[in-house]
């Protein structure tokens, strides 16, 4: 029997987060995807090292990968060590690939890693996003509401 999809990930270590990309895009659909990783690509995420500001998500030859990650090299690795802005591939079921390819395709969308985390089994899982990206006028709104919401905060705390 399946295990029931939680809508909202189960994150117990969360390693890196894109918290640009929220600024920067209107998320649309957020997805889990399992990532390809070698042995001391693993520790070093698990010492909470790993950066995904920059980095983006592309469809080739049906399979997804994750391009411009940096996952330094493992301080206590040998000669085998990894390197560190290689493309890892995202491990998703071949509809979600397919879904990714037409949005991508058709509607001008991106895809978006959000965070990279463990999850409660310990694996190492990219959050996904499918995203349309914002215009100034957009990203202008988007900042005077949150700096609204700040001084609201502030007014209430002061009153009451």
């Amino acid at each position: 029997m399946a295990r029931p999809v939680n809508p909202e990930f189960e994150k117990t270590k969360v390693v890196a987060e894109n918290r640009r990309a929220r600024f920067e895009y209107f998320i649309e659909d957020r997805y889990e995807a399992g990532i390809c990783l070698t042995g001391t690509e693993v520790k070093s995420l698990r010492f909470g090292e790993g950066s995904i500001a920059e980095s983006y998500a592309e469809v080739k030859n049906g399979e997804v990968w994750l391009v411009n990650s940096n996952v330094p090299e493992f301080s206590h690795g040998n000669r085998n060590n990894h390197v560190p802005k290689r493309p890892r591939k995202l491990l998703l079921k071949e509809r979600q690939i397919a879904k990714f390819h037409g949005a991508v395709e058709r509607k001008g969308m991106t895809l978006v890693p959000l965070s990279i985390y463990f999850n409660s089994r310990g694996r190492a899982k990219v959050e996904l996003a499918l995203a349309k990206g914002k215009n100034n006028a957009d990203k202008r709104s988007t900042m005077k509401e949150r700096d609204w919401k700040r001084d609201k905060a502030r007014i209430m705390k002061d009153n009451g």
